[in-house]
């Protein structure tokens, strides 16, 4: 096919994904994924049988795999168990926050970033309200910490996902390198949170009075069986057993325990996000059949040699700018199978995982989990564009700083 369709098809398709309130087409991204993927296929850019071997049924099955077993999860109590807990707590405002920083970060490197905003914004929101702190702080908090925290591990979000599935790290190789990465980008939004909001914090009165701590027997109980069949899938990744059907036997367990039809667990999974990506793929699989992207590639990978500060340099710069204005997930979709062909595709593949993801804290249309922390609080709170901008833009810059010299110096040879 001419290439010059195939790429107007491309670029169409990605002005939707980056203006999905677009007058022309408001059908957000989703929709907009499907209809490039249906016009390239109709107009000849890939056969239909093309189409659905682009499609990376393993980056499907485990994205799916994941969201039902935090549902599981959800339903054995276990973030009502830590909304109790926090409001009953007597954590100072500050301590709270910090807290909060390091729960949604850690949940977010064992489950999907997306998943965990979605169950702990209402825990946020009700602690908030019942202690009469603001919610603003709390709020960019969990959002930009789900954000850094998801980037330790292949299964933390779905660009993460994607990496695990064309990269040459597995778990447990791509954790070593990028979660002590992720953990310095934790420790320092924690102290940056607190260098913005602790005075706020300090003002709020009603922080630091009349909260009775709840009697332990008024807590609820945490269904075990879910947790320790997550502990289980956690060792399975450890052993470097198939992510995907790994975290699908833990569901498959899960299900057959409860010995009920999961209709709960269906609901909960993102299915238009299933979609975005089952689409996408095929979108990218024709424009790459343009050769394009290679030819661009080949013409930026004299300035990529990533054992220079300089090539870092570069490779972090274009990460950081592309996630932004095309979306991290079809960034990575483009650039992971290039990145192959350098001479250190390792330290690559960490620095496209560690920077795609903390670049979604730039802004507050970055990353799906801060669209989802901001719709899920708007009938408590409306966070603002330009209110999440003044502080993305300081903690993506300073997760930057701390984490892509440790990547660095871990993948260093």
């Amino acid at each position: 096919m001419n290439p010059i369709v195939t790429t107007s098809i491309f670029v169409a398709t990605y002005l939707l994904l980056s203006f999905p309130t677009l007058r022309v087409m408001p059908v957000g991204r989703p929709a907009a994924a499907l209809i490039g993927a249906v016009v390239m296929v109709m107009a000849g850019a890939l056969s239909p049988e093309g189409a659905y071997a682009a499609i990376d049924g393993n980056t499907l099955v485990l994205l799916i795999a994941l969201m039902a077993l935090s549902s599981f999860l959800e339903q054995a109590g276990l973030f009502a168990r830590l909304a109790e807990l926090a409001s009953a707590s007597r954590l100072s405002p500050s301590a709270l926050m910090t807290s909060l920083v390091f729960v949604s970060g850690v949940l977010s490197a064992l489950l999907l970033n997306d998943t965990v905003c979605i169950f702990l914004t209402p825990v946020v929101c009700a602690v908030c309200v019942r202690r009469g702190l603001p919610l603003g702080p709390y709020l960019l908090a969990l959002a930009t910490s789900s954000n850094i925290g998801s980037a330790a591990t292949l299964v933390g979000n779905p660009q993460n996902i994607l990496i695990g599935s064309l990269g040459p790290l597995a778990f447990g190789g791509y954790a070593r390198i990028v979660a002590p990465a992720a953990l310095a980008g934790l420790v320092a939004n924690a102290l940056l949170l607190w260098l913005v909001f602790g005075r706020t914090l300090a003002r709020s009165v009603a922080g630091r009075l009349r909260v009775q701590p709840t009697p332990p027997e008024a807590l609820p109980r945490i269904k075990l069986a879910p947790v320790l069949v997550a502990c289980l899938v956690l060792v399975g990744y450890g052993a470097g057993q198939h992510l995907a059907f790994t975290t699908l036997a833990g569901v498959a367990a899960l299900i057959a325990l409860s010995r009920r039809e999961p209709t709960r667990m269906f609901e909960s999974i993102d299915w238009p996000l299933i979609v975005f990506f089952a689409a996408l793929f095929v979108v990218v699989a024709a424009f790459a059949q343009t050769g394009l992207p290679d030819a661009a590639f080949a013409l930026a990978a004299p300035h990529l040699a990533l054992y220079t500060t300089s090539g870092v340099a570069w490779l972090t710069s274009y990460t950081l700018i592309g996630s932004n204005l095309f979306s991290n997930v079809p960034l990575v979709m483009l650039t992971a199978p290039l990145l192959r062909t350098l001479a250190d595709p390792e330290r690559g593949f960490a620095l496209l995982g560690y920077v795609s993801t903390v670049a979604g804290n730039l802004t507050l249309l970055g990353s799906v989990a801060n669209l989802i922390v901001a719709e899920r609080a708007r009938p408590h709170y409306e966070l603002g564009f330009f209110e999440y901008l003044r502080f993305g833009v300081a903690s993506t810059l300073v997760a930057l700083a701390v984490g892509v010299p440790i990547v660095c110096l871990l993948t260093a040879h």
